[in-house]
């Protein structure tokens, strides 16, 4: 590895870093980020998960079928707490419909590409993690769009009587046309031209942090006035979401007899979602409702605080417990 990709690689763990900034750039001057057009938003979601499918090989799946119990118990939890504390937290802070369906599109959203950058610093089980974020990103394009389905319409019932009535089969379509097939893509390109996809590995992270800062920052900027408006109920919310991800995705997984390495890997990859992901999906399927989209772009910034928060909190115990132990 030449000193280039080495500085590519470093620049992609600094992600954290990088969605802050930007963040912050696009609140403070939305002109900064304004110049991103929303009909871009798609080709930048499928640029991410080529990225993703390009780091994929037949091998991966291989690897899989060597720890089912695993893989089977940890796409379970992230389908399963996060959903359920969606369709929670959306009811306890009884927010507009329009965040009710941004902040369920998160919650039912696979695992994002950066849990696997986060495991990596955490230096937690990397390989389940890959596995993790790769079967719940493959399930995506049936649960995502049913349990979204599902809570949306529960929700808006519960809350004003009327249900919201969602397009299932239009989500299921988008999810598989900007997630299942970029990845596919980046498998096949990688099993056949492997020698080529060897040369560009390093600087494909990067390329997909800049892609999902891109998506962030735009939104950020496009609705400074209502993020500024609504005040703390969707910023806790989406806060709460994460932060109770991480929390319950730990304590399940341990006693479920997860390793305590393995259990650290399932409650990051349980703690950050697909923003992207459920942006361009409350973008692309809820035009009616123009706020859907600001819970994502507030999810992006609020996981990627407390991932590398979690990142440094496993280092500091895995490297205390080495320490006893030795």
């Amino acid at each position: 590895m030449n000193s280039v990709e080495r500085l590519f690689i470093t620049l992609a763990n600094l992600f954290p870093v990088w969605v802050l900034t930007g963040a912050g750039l696009a609140l403070w001057k939305p002109e900064t980020a304004t110049w991103f057009q929303p009909h871009w938003i798609p080709y930048f979601l499928g640029l991410i998960m080529l990225s993703m499918g390009l780091t994929l090989s037949l091998e991966d799946f291989s690897r899989v079928l060597k720890m089912p119990k695993s893989i089977l118990l940890g796409v379970g939890l992230q389908y399963t707490i996060m959903p359920g504390l969606g369709y929670a937290l959306a009811l306890g802070f009884n927010l507009p419909i329009d965040f009710v369906i941004g902040l369920v599109l998160v919650a039912c959203c696979p695992g994002g590409t950066a849990s696997n950058v986060v495991c990596f610093i955490a230096r937690t089980h990397v390989a389940l993690s890959v596995s993790l974020t790769t079967c719940s990103t493959l399930l995506a394009v049936l649960l995502t769009p049913f349990l979204t389905t599902w809570w949306v319409e529960s929700i808006s019932l519960e809350q004003t009587g009327l249900k919201v009535d969602v397009d299932t089969l239009g989500l299921l379509l988008k999810t598989l046309k900007v997630v299942i097939l970029p990845v596919l893509l980046g498998i096949f390109l990688n099993h056949f031209f492997h020698r080529g996809v060897k040369k560009v590995e390093a600087y494909t992270p990067f390329v997909a942090v800049l892609s999902i800062v891109f998506i962030v920052d735009f939104i950020l900027a496009d609705k400074k006035s209502a993020i500024l408006e609504i005040g703390a109920s969707l910023i806790v919310a989406v806060l709460l979401l994460h932060l109770l991800g991480f929390i319950l995705g730990y304590v399940l997984s341990r006693l479920l007899k997860f390793t305590e390495r393995d259990a650290q890997t399932v409650s990051i990859e349980v703690g950050m979602q697909n923003s992207g992901l459920a942006t361009e999906l409350a973008r692309s399927n809820f035009p009616a409702y123009g706020l859907a989209t600001v819970p994502g772009a507030i999810s992006a910034l609020t996981h990627c605080i407390l991932g590398s928060i979690a990142a440094g909190l496993c280092r500091w115990h895995n490297a205390s417990t080495r320490n006893r132990d030795h």
